[in-house]
């Protein structure tokens, strides 16, 4: 998403955090199979993990789950009053709201060609969420 925001020139515009729903990966770099695909797209994942808190819902208007059970436990800690802030990723994505899937699969069990396809999932469906923004 950042890389997109970027080739729009919305830097100034859209601020992107990434945080986890549990604390497991707390302080951690991102994976480096995850790492690995990314770079040979172009891409940089950079930062450390760090677990979703109260504050994050008065800081950003989208909290953006990747998957359902994540986005249940977002909703657990959302404000009455911000529910409508959590939505799922691929909802922004037509083929996977046509199909009902709409759970970004999680690759870190899986083999190296997991990160391949969660990248593609995730790219889909962030150019539908940027186009909506």
């Amino acid at each position: 998403m950042r890389r997109l925001v970027a080739e729009a020139d919305r830097e100034d515009e859209i601020e992107i955090d990434s945080a986890g729903t549990g604390d497991w990966h707390i302080g951690h770099p991102p994976d480096t199979r995850a790492t690995a695909a990314a770079k040979d797209r172009g891409i940089e994942l950079l930062g450390e993990a760090r677990q979703v808190t109260p504050a994050d819902f008065d800081d950003y208007d989208l909290i953006v789950a990747m998957d359902r059970a994540n986005e249940r436990d977002l909703r657990a800690l959302v404000p009455d009053a911000d529910e409508g802030k959590v939505v799922l990723l691929r909802a922004y994505d037509p083929e996977a709201v046509a199909t009902g899937d709409l759970d970004v699969p999680d690759p870190y069990y899986g083999g190296e060609d997991g990160f391949e396809h969660v990248l593609d999932v995730v790219d889909r469906a962030a150019r539908g969420l940027l186009a909506t923004l």
